[in-house]
C-alpha cells in the first residue's frame, strides 16, 4: 500500500474510533503530513497555513483561496492526488468548511472545533512510513552538512546574528527551511536553554541549534564550537550530557515507553552528578512533521515503534547534545551524522556509542 492510502486508513480507522463523520486539518504539519509533504503556510511562523483538508469516509476536499489554489493545484499537485478543491476568492470569506460539515460530527487537530484530535493526530504523524523514513534520511544529512559548513564558518568577533545567518543561509540553499535558529556565545550559553540570536560578539565559544524543514518534516542537531582549548568546567560537562544522551538513545527501542526512557535520563543525570539538570528544560522526543510530535515525560505510556524518529535534547548548564535518530529493527541510525567531527565514544550496556564533541578551534 502506498504512503497516501496509508495514512487515508488511518484517518477511517481514528474516525470510526472516534464516533465522528469527518476530519478537519488546518495545521501546517497535519497538512503536510495528509498530503505527503505539500506545503499550506504563506507565513513560514504560522501554525496554520492557508488551505485546510477536509476528510470524510467517502470525500477529499481542499479548502483555501483563490491566491492559493493554483500553486496547489500546479507544483504540489494536490488535484492528481484526490484532493477536490472548494476556492473561495481571496476577499469573501470561504464557508465551504461550515457547509461541508453541516450535521456531522467533526474531529480536528486544533481546538475548538469539534472534538480536539491534537494528540491523536500528533502521534499519528509521528508513526513514519517506509518512504517518509527515506526524506528523514535526506534531510538529515542536508541539515548536518549545513551545520558543519556553518560552524567551520566562524570567526571571533562576529555576532550572533552574523552566525544565525551562517547557519540559515547553509540551510536554505539546500533546499532546508529554517524553523528554529538559536544561536548563543559565551556567558549567553550558561544563561539561556532558548537563546535568540543577538547583536553580542562572539569570544570563544558558541552554541548553534538548528531545526530544518524539508518535505514537511523536521530535523533537530546541535552542535558547539570553541576557540582554543576547552576549560575543564565545559568539558566536564560536555562528557556528563553525552553520558546521558547515550543512555536515552540506547534506551529508544521498539517497546520501551517514553517514560521508560525519560527515567533513564533522570537517573543518567543523577550517575554523571548533575541531578536536578533535568528539570530545566525538556528531553526532546517523537519527530515528524513538528520538531517534537511527542515530548517524553515522567510516566508517559508511549511505546517506541520501529521506523520513527527521535530527537532527544540533554542539557546541563552551558552544554546540550541533540541529534536526530531513526529506529530501526536492529539498531539506531543517527541521520544528522557530521563526517569529521570530532566523536566522544561512551559505553553504555558494553556497547560503544558515539556523541558529538565540542569543536575546538586552535
Amino acid at each position: 500500500m502506498k504512503e497516501f492510502e496509508i495514512k487515508h486508513e488511518r484517518i477511517k480507522t481514528l474516525l470510526d474510533e472516534q464516533g465522528l463523520d469527518a476530519l478537519l486539518l488546518q495545521r501546517v504539519s497535519s497538512f503536510a503530513w495528509a498530503t505527503c509533504g505539500a506545503a499550506s503556510y504563506v507565513n513560514t511562523a504560522s501554525t496554520v497555513g492557508e488551505a485546510s483538508l477536509l476528510i470524510t469516509p467517502a470525500e477529499r476536499y481542499l479548502i483555501t483561496n483563490n491566491i492559493e489554489a493554483t500553486r496547489l493545484e500546479h507544483e504540489e499537485k494536490l488535484k492528481e492526488q484526490g484532493w477536490e478543491f472548494r476556492i473561495a476568492p481571496w476577499h469573501e470569506k470561504n464557508d465551504e468548511i461550515k457547509r461541508l460539515t453541516d450535521g456531522y460530527k467533526v474531529g480536528a487537530d486544533l481546538p475548538p472545533f469539534s472534538a480536539d484530535l491534537s494528540a491523536e493526530l500528533a502521534r499519528m504523524r509521528s508513526h513514519l512510513t517506509d518512504e517518509e523514513g527515506e526524506r528523514f534520511r535526506t534531510l538529515g544529512c542536508l541539515c548536518a552538512e549545513a551545520m558543519n559548513a556553518a560552524a567551520h564558518s566562524l570567526h571571533r568577533g562576529e555576532t550572533e546574528y552574523e552566525i544565525a545567518g551562517h547557519l540559515a543561509a547553509e540551510s536554505e540553499k539546500r533546499g532546508v527551511q529554517v524553523v528554529v535558529n538559536f544561536i548563543a556565545t559565551d556567558e549567553r550559553i550558561f544563561k539561556y536553554r532558548h537563546p535568540l540570536p543577538t547583536e553580542k560578539t562572539l569570544d570563544r565559544y558558541a552554541m548553534l541549534v538548528l531545526c530544518g524543514r524539508k518535505y514537511g518534516l523536521v530535523c533537530s542537531i546541535t552542535r558547539f564550537v570553541h576557540f582554543g582549548s576547552l576549560p575543564d568546567e565545559i568539558q566536564k560537562k560536555a562528557e556528563a550530557v553525552a553520558r546521558v544522551d547515550a543512555a536515552m538513545l540506547s534506551a529508544t527501542r521498539p517497546g520501551k515507553t517514553l517514560g521508560e526512557i525519560f527515567q533513564t535520563a533522570v537517573d543518567t543525570y543523577a550517575e554523571v552528578g548533575y541531578p536536578d539538570e533535568w528539570q530545566l528544560h525538556h528531553q526532546g522526543g517523537s519527530a515528524g512533521y513538528e520538531p517534537r510530535e511527542v515530548v517524553a515525560s515522567p510516566g508517559a505510556t508511549d511505546l517506541v515503534h520501529a521506523g520513527q524518529v527521535y530527537a532527544w535534547n540533554p542539557s546541563i548548564t552551558g552544554t546540550k547534545s541533540e541529534d536526530t535518530v531513526i529506529v530501526n529493527e536492529g539498531d539506531n541510525e543517527v541521520l544528522t551524522t557530521i563526517e569529521g567531527w570530532p566523536m566522544l565514544g561512551i559505553e553504555v550496556n558494553g556497547r560503544e556509542v558515539k556523541r558529538p564533541a565540542i569543536l575546538e578551534i586552535t
